[in-house]
């Protein structure tokens, strides 16, 4: 598998993760019986595509980030590192276990009971404000390698 895939399928795991976690939420929004099946299904989806986000994140930063760091922290942005980076580094454990969480609490009593209801709609609507931060602070690493090789 090509290098550049792999970068590829990294933001489109994670885009397609907060999609799932917006659907998630507007399905709890109108929970009823004919749609708890659906609404847990796209929860454990998720909760699957987030994992398969990290799974190539890390494979990348592992084998790959390196080079880029370099070109980055040399260039004009080197923030692009040494703060969305090192944010994106930290931020999305929370979010990997966010979105783990999501079908634990769907599998919840999500129609007889408020409470869980809401729980789902907190988790996955944080869910998706960390999803579209981690994908903001993504870009600003992309443009940081670059303006780095721009600068060189």
């Amino acid at each position: 598998m090509s290098k550049e895939l792999i970068l590829m399928l990294h933001p489109t795991f994670g885009v397609l993760a907060i999609i799932s976690s917006v659907w998630v939420f507007v399905e709890t929004l109108n929970v009823s019986n004919n749609n708890i099946g659906r609404l847990r299904k796209v929860s454990v989806l998720g909760a699957v595509l987030m994992w398969l986000a990290y799974i190539v994140g890390g494979y990348w930063y592992v084998i790959y980030y390196g080079a880029d760091k370099a070109i980055i922290k040399a260039g004009p942005w080197p923030y692009a590192h040494s703060f969305f980076m090192e944010t994106k580094e930290h931020v999305f454990l929370m979010l990997l276990l966010l979105a783990t969480f999501l079908p634990i609490a769907a599998y919840g009593k999500i129609r007889e009971n408020l409470a869980t209801r809401n729980l789902v709609l907190w988790v996955s609507g944080l869910v998706v404000l960390m999803g579209l931060a981690m994908e903001g602070a993504g870009a600003f690493v992309s443009m940081g390698a670059k303006v780095g090789l721009l600068a060189s």
